[in-house]
């Protein structure tokens, strides 16, 4: 548990780097966001290839994916709805509760609960000495899913922001061809699988999808093309096969990755915990500024650059957020950063409350699994869907840039933050639920 406790002091340490650096840098930090959305993309797509590596499915039970499927569904649809629901019936007044535009800021918004960080659960799992257990091949099945699922709902909901774009189709269409390819040359393709090797992939998956996001913007500035690289870095690591294995280790039960010595040396393991150390520091400082009330786009011109710059260093290039408000915010945005101010005091509950609701709508896979595991272990893995992160901050920044606003965004933005830094505290519960487990099955 000590290393599970150093990564979180790092995702503090980041957190409190992504309020503290553009109020110190200024307008400059655009150029230090722009580095850190890279690196954090690069970090994200190194874990992501070696989870999609040590990934693995039993072609003969489809159906079984198919039900871990609607389960990580509902993992990541039910706090969606609940903190939606919250935002509308308790944030807004009553006359907004009928009006498309409240209940289109708040879905975008309110997504934010949505997608558990499978870059940061993995590496709290694998550092809590969970990387072997049910419990964390379940969770990678399900987070991926999960994250997957999030990424396609976000299709509809920008177009509900900005009208129906080609753009956003084709997105569709590429993700459907990489999952159809990492089913079909499932651990077939024989390239280098060493850290070396696994680096120079991440900063090549990175370079792409910023050179996809480039050159879309030479068709449509205001709907530019993302290639999340969760998706391409997890079929990268699907494809890669396994050394040839001995006739001891053919014995071993699937999805056992003993015997592989390529990713399993002293060296690699501490490249792996290296890289998830950084990686934890980076998600802290993609963390979007909170503002302190209204809404971030009614900041004056000094405020306007920094928070800008926030957005670039949170995953979403400043010209993008700059084309967004441009484009949509004349007709969006104007419920939520309408409201008037709260105080701290009011903020803080709803913000607890938020975080609850987002948190309880996880708790669906405690129901289910019961032919595979222990209720314990059931319990464990729900909790392990907890953790947000750099998706749910993507979300924001996002919301943000279609002129959303007001204490909506900043009840958000605490949660998102308040559960990041709890992260080691879901794991430290996980690893207890998890002690000692009586044979089950």
């Amino acid at each position: 548990m000590k290393k599970v406790l150093l990564f979180s002091l790092l995702l503090l340490l980041g957190l409190i780097g992504s309020q503290w650096l553009p109020a110190s840098i200024g307008p400059g930090y655009a150029t230090v966001g722009d580095l850190v959305r890279i690196l954090t993309m690069a970090g994200l797509s190194f874990i992501m290839i070696r989870v999609g590596y040590e990934f693995d499915i039993d072609k003969t039970n489809l159906r079984q994916y198919g039900w871990d499927y609607f389960v990580a569904f509902t993992a990541a649809s039910f706090p969606w709805i609940m903190v939606t629901l919250y935002f509308v019936f308790v944030l807004l007044p009553p006359e907004a509760w009928g009006t498309l535009a409240a209940w289109k800021e708040t879905l975008l918004a309110g997504r934010f609960a949505a997608p558990t960080s499978a870059g940061v659960l993995f590496s709290m799992l694998a550092a809590a000495g969970l990387g072997t257990t049910w419990l964390f091949r379940k969770a990678r099945v399900l987070a991926i899913f999960d994250d997957l699922d999030t990424v396609l709902l976000m299709i509809p909901l920008k177009m509900l922001m900005v009208g129906l774009a080609l753009q956003l189709g084709l997105v569709v269409v590429v993700m459907a061809a990489m999952l159809a390819t990492a089913y079909v040359f499932l651990h077939k393709v024989r390239i280098p699988v060493t850290w070396t090797w696994v680096m120079a992939y991440a900063g090549g998956i990175t370079v792409f999808s910023e050179l996809v996001y480039q050159g879309s913007k030479l068709i449509d500035e205001s709907v530019p093309i993302h290639i999340e690289v969760i998706l391409p870095a997890f079929v990268l690591g699907c494809i890669m096969a396994y050394p040839k294995a001995s006739a001891d280790e053919r014995l071993l039960p699937r999805d056992s990755h003993d015997g592989h010595e390529a990713i399993d040396t002293p060296v690699e393991r501490r490249v792996t915990t290296s890289v998830a150390a950084v990686f934890m520091v980076l998600v802290g400082l993609s963390m979007p500024m909170i503002p302190s009330g209204g809404s971030a786009l009614q900041a004056g011109a000094a405020g306007g650059q920094v928070e800008s710059a926030s957005l670039h260093g949170a995953g979403i290039p400043a010209a993008e957020a700059a084309a967004a408000e441009i484009g949509a915010v004349r007709e969006i945005g104007r419920i939520t950063t309408a409201q008037p101010p709260m105080s701290w005091a009011q903020i803080i509950l709803h913000v607890l409350v938020i975080t609850i609701l987002s948190n309880i709508g996880k708790m669906f896979p405690a129901f289910c699994y019961r032919k595979e595991a222990h209720g314990r272990e059931r319990l464990a893995l729900a909790i392990g869907m907890w953790p947000r992160g750099e998706v749910g901050a993507g979300v924001l920044v996002i919301s943000l840039s279609y002129g959303i606003g007001g204490p909506v965004v900043t009840i958000a933005m605490l949660s998102l933050a308040l559960n990041l830094l709890l992260t080691g505290v879901f794991i430290y519960i996980i690893k207890r639920l998890t002690r000692s487990l009586p044979a089950y099955g």
